[in-house]
């Protein structure tokens, strides 16, 4: 008897010791990666802080793009963010809504979904071809704000889909049987309990998929971005500059590196500005709309 209990103690304590192992090596891991980040962003905080401040801000480049602001790129930027989520976002949500609502399990919704996430990984330089064969050849949309941002809307769509979906799976069946048991129709129940319950996770998918678009540059190289345009765009069929492109050129071509490479670190910081910015919207869109739920 004794000797089992030994054995059990000893079997207890290995548990244990394989548990703090587990989770030193997690604890390292993640301290590992919080440090990366950190340091890549005191990094662009250093080398970047140096040119930024409200001229750089609200003024056009000059000479070249050897001084002057980059308040162009930031509208382009702007544009285009706005252009890819007024097209991806309704139809990602609509689809998702009916992949997982509506559509009846099989093979098609399978292979859908199969597709989808094949569609997610695909690299968005493919994006960036098929958007100029599409929208500016065949379309004839031109280099334009318009196909830009179709193309990224299109990049984004995957990913807005299949968050929308698990954000849907996560609600219990028993909310969607409960609505209809009380004569609530099934558009009624989507709208008025299923939607609501998962719209702080759809959020989470939606900025996620807004914050890639934000940082892509091939894309926007083979159908809207401008090398070098100090005006601002008068319509959706204008070209633009934009941050990712415009941070790309100041890196790698020009005539005076040793001017341009201090403003393109400010580029860069203003970029993880505007993303920053947008997660923390996000951030409050969430939470408002969790406790609106909670009080509802």
């Amino acid at each position: 008897m004794d000797s089992l209990e030994k054995l059990k103690a000893g079997n207890h304590r290995s548990k244990i010791l394989s548990e703090k192992i587990a989770f030193g090596v997690f604890k390292f891991l993640s301290g590992v990666i919080v440090t990366i980040l950190f340091v890549i962003l005191a990094f662009i905080i250093i080398k970047g802080a140096s040119v930024l401040n409200w001229d750089f801000i609200t003024t056009p480049p000059t000479d070249g793009m050897k001084g002057g602001g980059i308040w162009p790129a930031i509208v382009g930027t702007f544009y285009l963010m706005v252009g890819s989520a007024l097209f991806a976002f309704p139809l990602g949500i609509m689809s998702g809504i009916y992949m997982h609502e509506y559509a009846k399990s099989g093979r098609l919704i399978g292979f859908i979904r199969m597709m989808t996430n094949n569609l997610a990984g695909i690299p968005s330089i493919v994006f960036g071809l098929f958007g100029m064969s599409l929208f500016v050849n065949f379309f004839g949309f031109g280099d334009s704000i318009l196909a830009g941002s179709l193309t990224l809307g299109l990049l984004a769509l995957p990913l807005v889909i299949r968050t929308t979906e698990e954000a849907l799976k996560a609600i219990p069946d028993s909310f969607r049987e409960g609505s209809l048991a009380l004569g609530a129709t099934k558009l009624q129940t989507i709208r008025r309990v299923i939607l609501p319950m998962a719209m702080p996770n759809v959020i989470t998918g939606l900025i996620l998929a807004l914050g890639r678009v934000s940082g892509e540059t091939a894309p926007i190289l083979f159908t809207c971005a401008a090398y070098f345009l100090p005006q601002l765009p008068q319509s959706v069929f204008d070209q633009c500059m934009a941050l990712p492109y415009h941070l790309y050129v100041l890196a790698t071509s020009g005539t005076d590196m040793e001017k341009q490479i201090p403003i393109a670190y400010g580029t860069a910081l203003v970029l993880v500005i505007i993303i920053l910015f947008v997660n923390l919207l996000a951030n409050a869109l969430r939470n408002y709309f969790q406790k609106k739920l909670k009080t509802n």
